[in-house]
């Protein structure tokens, strides 16, 4: 392998793993957070939220900025972004916390539409294996930031901001390997260049609509877990410290699972059994969580569940689409709303704990939620691709003619 390939795959997995632990790091010192500024629940809630509706509000514009600027540049400057945003944080104070935490959003927004579209332009016989690689490392920096934090914010001379800006270390190393994709000769990626307004917006497919509500649904489960687990775990009698290390074992706990959902589901017709299982982990960990029995399989089975659910999703992309430029598409699209959906699940968990001094509402919410993912899962999990309207029609018209599912049918 050339020595400019192994640069981009380094930069790529560089990348991915600074799209979790800038936001993980904040769940399990949200206490010492919340005495430190005098946050409510609420107000704590949003930290989290924060992000995702950053998520919301810039993931359908990525794929057209990359396509104007590059995807290489762009992801570069994203990056830049980010390390910004973990140096913002520093300050004590609530004002650079949610600034901060919200230009961190927006970097984290643009690198997570434009990863699962360079997969599909530049490993189109590896999607399930690259995507298994980006989701492992995204998930192990994850599962480091939620057990660091607590002890490095205990650590007397660093805190709560040090905790949260230690991860600028990382922002900083993946932006100088990827830098080098900036002078090292390689043609920048376009995904979604000026054909894409001709064709059918796939804001009209239902079955790109589908794969965004599984998409949103995963999501919420996710950061709401992320957020309040800890204090969850915290009313059934565990340190602050051992919660902690609980949230890092969810991290682990997904991650084989983020590395073998994708390869798996790539070697499938359609992937509702998979879709299936892991609404059922969803179900049987927050039960566990909600009837206080089997505490630590049900926070193992959440994390298993969280892993083959965001392993699942970003192969939608790939599998529901027929080139790199659907997959931004998809990508964009899916984030936006879903992160939309997602952006209100810490907020109204807090808001709930608020109201009714008990975590039992807020879980049995989470309960509903993961049967309204197995209806999503099934929906996506279907063995179809998404089609310009214009291809549909010819292929009704045309019942002889087959339209190539990918470019390289068409050679």
């Amino acid at each position: 392998m050339k020595k400019t390939m192994w640069l981009f795959m380094i930069g790529f997995v560089l990348v991915g793993a600074n799209l979790r632990a800038p936001i993980s790091s904040v769940g399990p010192i949200l206490t010492s957070i919340q005495e430190s500024l005098g946050l409510s629940n609420t107000a704590a809630g949003s930290l989290t939220t924060v992000p995702l509706l950053a998520f919301a509000l810039l993931s359908p514009f990525a794929s057209r900025i990359a396509g104007k600027f590059g995807t290489e540049k762009t992801i570069f400057w994203s990056l830049l972004a980010l390390t910004v945003g973990i140096g913002v944080r520093l300050f004590p104070s609530a004002g650079p916390l949610f600034i901060g935490t919200a230009l961190i959003g927006l970097a984290i927004a643009v690198c997570n539409v434009l990863l699962p579209a360079i997969i599909k332009l530049h490993f189109p016989l590896g999607i399930g294996l690259m995507t298994g690689v980006y989701g492992v490392f995204m998930n192990v920096f994850a599962a480091f930031a939620s057990g660091l934090s607590d002890p490095l914010a205990s650590t007397p001379g660093i805190g709560w901001q040090g905790a949260l800006g230690f991860w600028g270390i990382l922002s900083l190393i993946a932006l100088a390997v990827w830098s080098f994709q900036l002078t090292g000769g390689r043609q920048a990626s376009q995904p979604a260049g000026p054909a894409a307004a001709k064709t059918d917006s796939i804001w009209r497919s239902p079955l790109a609509w589908t794969v965004t509500l599984f998409m949103g649904i995963q999501s919420l489960q996710y950061y709401t877990l992320m957020t309040w687990l800890p204090q969850i775990l915290h009313a059934n009698g565990y340190s602050s410290a051992s919660a902690g290390w609980m949230l890092a074992a969810m991290q682990v706990a997904l991650i084989p699972m983020t590395f073998l959902m994708p390869i798996v589901a790539g070697k499938m017709r359609n992937q509702r059994l998979l879709a299936a299982a892991t609404s059922l982990g969803f179900l049987l960990g927050i039960a566990g969580l909600l009837l206080g029995i089997f505490i630590p399989l049900a926070v193992i089975l959440l994390g298993m569940a969280s892993g083959s659910a965001f392993g699942l999703a970003m192969m939608f992309f790939a599998l529901r689409t027929r080139d790199g430029r659907q997959a931004a598409e998809l990508s964009g699209m899916a984030q936006s709303f879903g992160y939309l959906l997602a952006a209100f699940g810490p907020m109204v968990f807090g808001w709930l704990h608020d109201r009714t001094d008990s975590w039992t509402a807020p879980l049995l919410v989470l309960l509903v939620f993961s049967v309204v993912l197995l209806m999503a899962g099934l929906g996506a999990g279907k063995g179809s691709v998404h089609r310009p309207r214009a291809e549909s029609e010819l292929s009704r018209t045309d019942a002889g003619t087959k339209l190539p599912l990918d470019p390289r049918e068409a050679r």
